[in-house]
């Protein structure tokens, strides 16, 4: 008996931006989607108009009305917008926002019903796409208040390492106040859970940042540390969390003292994902951990500048289809396991035994 193909449903984007052209390379061998099913969530128009500036002749759509329809070896299209959709290549458009909102708020219907496995988001422009809707500061937040439970943490995935952030789509002045016991252990608990069940990580090692330079050197520049972070750490331990720290971000990712680590807890945005797409951008993923459903996406953003040019690295969003996929299997895997874990014995005790 086969299995089961995992449906993939993955929105188009801002339709103005390199949506559409990373999504046609990914896709262009049809080798990759052998063990599961894609469905785009945009416009068939839209499509050819992309393929057209894109020059590109050889890549077909399998136009849809719903998810049932999907062809299980083809790229299939649902289409999510009329047909006097305007095109502006390279432009921030109130209408590339409003269409790329439809095609997410389409799929994330399917996917909160089950009939789509995991979600692949290409881009939006956070400012374009603000309405009486959707009034979000990015896909996160939206897809969190989606889910209706869970605790959503935006996970950075790598090859080399998992990031993740206390603070995220907050400007920089509101981000001491977000650095509380209760918002830190809501994050390690979650990255925690997610390096066991998405990642398959058994014992995961977490280092957590500080929220000053140097980690605040002792209070010297800054008492964050002292009085919340470490003492928050040790209520993390308490609950069978291994996290440590707090390390300085420059010292912990400039020795590569990171590789040490299943996964990083930054304090705020730019202290965890600035060195992480220095160190994998164009390979990274954005990972939404802690929800009951599986979402990714590619680490970069509509890219404007490029748009319609023949100059997108797809590779980001490629990893973030294969992560989708791989996190799907975990999932189901691990949590059966879960369900029935094998009896773990201490090794000091056990040697005890043999010696009586």
């Amino acid at each position: 008996m086969s299995e089961v193909k995992i449906k993939v449903g993955i929105t188009h984007g801002d339709i103005n931006g390199i949506g559409y052209e990373v999504i046609f390379k990914t896709f262009a061998d049809a080798r990759v989607y052998d063990s599961f099913v894609p469905v785009i969530y945009g416009s068939s128009k839209v499509a050819a108009y992309h393929r057209k500036a894109l020059n590109i002749s050889n890549f077909s759509l399998n136009s849809i009305n719903n998810i049932e329809d999907a062809h299980d070896k083809r790229v299939n299209i649902i289409n999510c917008l009329d047909d006097n959709i305007r095109v502006e290549l390279g432009k921030s458009t109130s209408i590339g926002g409003d269409s790329a909102f439809k095609a997410l708020e389409r799929a994330v219907k399917d996917l909160k019903a089950g009939k789509i496995d995991v979600l692949v988001t290409a881009p939006i422009n956070k400012e374009n796409i603000q309405s009486e809707t959707f009034n979000f500061p990015g896909h996160t937040e939206y897809l969190h208040q989606a889910a209706g439970d869970g605790e959503a943490l935006m996970l950075m995935v790598s090859e080399h390492m998992k990031v993740g952030v206390v603070a995220g789509h907050v400007p920089i002045k509101e981000v001491p106040s977000k650095i509380t016991e209760e918002n830190i252990l809501k994050k390690l608990r979650t990255l925690n859970k997610s390096l066991q069940i998405d990642f398959s990580v058994r014992k995961p090692r977490i280092a957590v940042l500080g929220l000053n330079p140097h980690a605040g050197d002792g209070g010297v520049l800054g008492t964050e540390e002292q009085d919340i972070i470490i003492p928050t750490l040790e209520k993390a331990k308490q609950e069978g969390i291994m996290a440590l720290g707090p390390f300085p971000a420059d010292g912990l990712f400039g020795s590569e003292q990171f590789k040490n680590f299943d996964g990083i807890l930054a304090m705020y945005h730019d202290q965890g994902l600035a060195p992480f797409k220095t160190l994998t951008f164009s390979k990274g993923v954005n990972f939404t951990a802690g929800l009951p459903f599986i979402r990714t996406s590619p680490d970069h953003g509509t890219a404007f500048e490029i748009a319609g040019m023949d100059k997108a690295n797809a590779t980001s969003f490629k990893e973030a289809v294969y992560l989708a996929v791989d996190v799907c299997r975990n999932r189901k895997m691990n949590v059966e396991l879960l369900k029935n874990p094998l009896k773990t014995y201490d090794i000091s005790e056990m040697e005890q035994k043999d010696g009586e």
